[in-house]
């Protein structure tokens, strides 16, 4: 067994190497950048001043591509070489560019044509870490617009707040998104579902389904008991997200949300209140998601609660990006905004 001294040593020798790792990685990654960031300002400066023709820039793109790949090897293809040029565009200050982020990131956020969903997936894989593959399963999934519609009071100052420093969560709401999206439990629309089934499918899926819900999220777990007088009650999932400090209680529902759902969330959190909590726990917070809600009575449901109680919908698809971009485009009009 190895004595605490040498346990001690090994921790520190592992340290450092992983942080010599970790900065050799940035740097190469960083050099990288600079490199095809080069390579597009090269390209620009030699387009005329941006005035030539967008076919023949397609054939010069297409010449300079078969160039250098005799000369560099792979990676210069066409459509490489119009993302450098893209990069240069989008990024004339080289400083702009976050070195926490891959080539691969930066050709999949140059695909975003508006600057603050752009600057706001930019900032949301640096704070949160996102592989390029869970940056993608975010792009696809829209989850900027499902945020701006999470509480249908949509504002410039949100969306400025998006792009300028990514999702916060500084209250209960800042939680939410309009729908949650399940695409990853591989269920058809038309398939009928028992509730049960739907969580067994989501605790089966757990890494995608924290990925789902947000930032800070831990599981703690499903059907947990509440016990009041001699009845026993269950909540179906139940999570602690460590930025809010926080309990946060879902229920789930494979049909449309009812009155009476909020009066239930409400009364287990004033059980997780009283009898769960910690001194140093903020106020529990309940979720009912649903398949489907009408505003106009959610309003009334869940009006007047002195508990953190949300309804929201979720959906086996990704849904169409073009239909969330008008509804928030609609709500932000309603709002002479």
């Amino acid at each position: 067994m190895l004595e605490k001294n040498n346990i001690q040593m090994i921790e520190e020798i592992k340290e450092v190497i992983i942080n010599s790792r970790n900065k050799i990685s940035y740097e190469i990654n960083n050099t990288m950048l600079l490199a095809y960031w080069n390579v597009g300002r090269i390209i620009v400066e030699n387009e005329q001043n941006g005035n030539i023709k967008a076919e023949y820039g397609k054939q010069i793109m297409k010449e300079l591509s078969k160039e250098l790949r005799k000369i560099l090897g792979t990676g210069f293809s066409v459509s490489n070489l119009f993302n450098m040029r893209k990069l240069y565009v989008i990024y004339p200050k080289f400083q702009t560019l976050s070195g926490k982020l891959s080539w691969s990131h930066y050709c999949e956020l140059l695909s975003i044509e508006n600057d603050d969903e752009r600057s706001f997936y930019e900032k949301e894989c640096v704070n949160s870490n996102w592989s390029v593959r869970e940056l993608k399963r975010q792009l696809e999934t829209s989850l900027f617009e499902r945020l701006l519609l999470s509480d249908g009071k949509n504002n410039k100052e949100k969306v400025y707040e998006l792009s300028k420093v990514g999702q916060t969560l500084a209250k209960p709401d800042d939680l939410l998104k309009e729908p949650y999206v399940f695409e990853f439990l591989d269920i058809k629309e038309s398939k009928p579902i028992l509730e049960k089934d739907l969580e067994r499918k989501l605790v089966k899926h757990m890494e995608e389904f924290l990925l789902e819900l947000g930032k800070g999220f831990m599981f703690v777990g499903t059907q947990q008991r509440i016990t009041l007088g001699n009845t026993h009650y269950y909540v179906d999932m139940v999570f602690y997200n460590k930025i809010l400090k926080c309990y946060v209680l879902i229920d789930l529902k494979i049909g449309q949300m009812k009155p009476e759902y909020a009066g239930q969330m409400n009364m287990y959190l004033n059980y997780y209140n009283e009898e769960i909590n910690d001194e140093f726990d903020n106020k529990p917070i309940g979720i009912i998601l649903c398949k489907s809600k009408k505003e106009v009575a959610m309003e009334y449901a869940l009006g007047g609660l002195e508990n953190n109680v949300f309804a929201s919908t979720y959906t086996y698809y990704i849904p169409n990006k073009e239909v969330l971009i008008n509804e928030v485009e609609k709500i932000l009009n309603e709002k002479n905004i």
